[in-house]
């Protein structure tokens, strides 16, 4: 009787370590990952546009508020993965950085949140 509780708890641990194993696996699914040139171009949301230029540098301004792209703030970004970075130059000087997470990229349409998971759609102009 004994070694029938104790072949029967063997085949329940191995079991149970298989099953964890498996759980474990169907757990890590990969950060989703864009690539920079995808990214690369003109964007627009309402009346404000975003240009992201190839030597990671570029610019944001908003036509709503009268401001044209030859007066666009100065940014440099990059993408790691997900995760797009912006440091914006400010006229009197120091940099303000924000970090968002893209979760849709495309020919034609980007989104990403901020760190509010406020969501923010644009779509390519150029």
């Amino acid at each position: 009787m004994d070694s029938f509780i104790l072949k029967n708890m063997k085949r329940f641990r191995f079991l149970l370590m298989l099953t964890l194993g498996v759980l474990l696996l169907a757990a890590c699914e990969p950060d989703p990952s864009f690539e920079a040139s995808q990214l690369v171009g003109k964007w627009k949301n309402g009346t404000e546009y975003w240009r992201y230029d190839s030597n990671f540098s570029g610019a944001t301004w908003d036509t709503g508020d009268d401001v044209t792209e030859a007066e666009a703030q100065p940014f440099t970004w990059t993408l790691e993965g997900d995760q797009l970075t912006q440091l914006h130059q400010m006229e009197m000087g120091g940099v303000v950085p924000k970090v968002y997470t893209i979760t849709a990229l495309s020919a034609s349409s980007l989104t990403y949140k901020d760190n509010y998971n406020q969501s923010f759609t644009f779509t390519r102009v150029q």
